[in-house]
């Protein structure tokens, strides 16, 4: 019952950066791919490897590793659901239909600093938190900072009873932002909420470098140095 599934989506004509997922990254062939490969096949906790995708060069490369682990398996993904213009409602419903285990972990090559005992560490925390009130987990960024609303020109994150304009930051609301980089779920959840995460997802909170996602050129390159710097000196 405990068993879980990663779903890895990666699909050609990538449009901010081109072949983002499988151009070489920090000196590894095989790029981002590679590297997310490299770190679900090694996790204990993980029981299958779903990689959904259209793209042939991915295909290419995840046969490498299909080599070394049992646990990873191919799908080629319709095209229809493979377009920057896809419904994530129709992606989420698709994913529970080609993925084996009870619980599904949705994660992306573009999170390349979140590693084998990240995602351990994710897995059992959402594990022991499903049996405690919670019924998913989804990673986040902290930001504990001044958001400030163009609309009403004041800092919005404010404490309810502090009348300062500018209060120390560390008595402001604390916000999250979602990093993308780990979802969990039962396929209940995908089948009755049609998403990712349910009503009360756990919130993990992750660093400024576990969150590092590559969406455009600036991205990669800041990526690029973050993990030879902090993963693979």
């Amino acid at each position: 019952m405990n068993k879980v599934s990663v779903f890895l989506p990666t699909r050609s004509g990538s449009e901010r950066v081109v072949n983002k997922n499988t151009k070489r990254f920090a000196g590894v062939e095989g790029g981002l791919l590679a590297i997310k490969l490299g770190q679900l096949v090694k996790c204990d906790n993980i029981d299958e490897i779903v990689l959904s995708t259209n793209d042939e060069k991915s295909i290419e490369i995840a046969e490498n590793f299909k080599v070394i682990s049992t646990k990873l398996k191919v799908i080629l993904r319709p095209n229809e659901l493979a377009l920057s213009t896809t419904d994530l409602v129709d992606l989420v419903n698709y994913v529970p239909t080609i993925c084996n285990n009870e619980h599904i972990l949705w994660t992306h090559v573009t999170s390349p600093l979140v590693d084998t005992l990240d995602y351990s560490y994710a897995i059992e925390l959402y594990l022991k938190n499903i049996n405690e009130g919670y019924d998913s987990l989804m990673s986040v960024k902290a930001i504990q900072n001044f958001m400030w609303s163009e609309e009403e020109n004041r800092v919005t994150n404010k404490q309810q009873d502090d009348d300062k304009k500018w209060p120390r930051t560390q008595d402001l609301i604390k916000m999250y932002e979602v990093n993308s980089a780990v979802f969990i779920a039962p396929k209940r959840v995908y089948k009755i909420e049609k998403d990712r995460v349910g009503i009360k997802p756990f919130l993990l909170e992750q660093n400024q470098i576990q969150s590092t996602d590559v969406d455009c050129e600036e991205d990669f390159k800041l990526a690029e140095i973050l993990y030879e710097k902090f993963k693979y000196n």
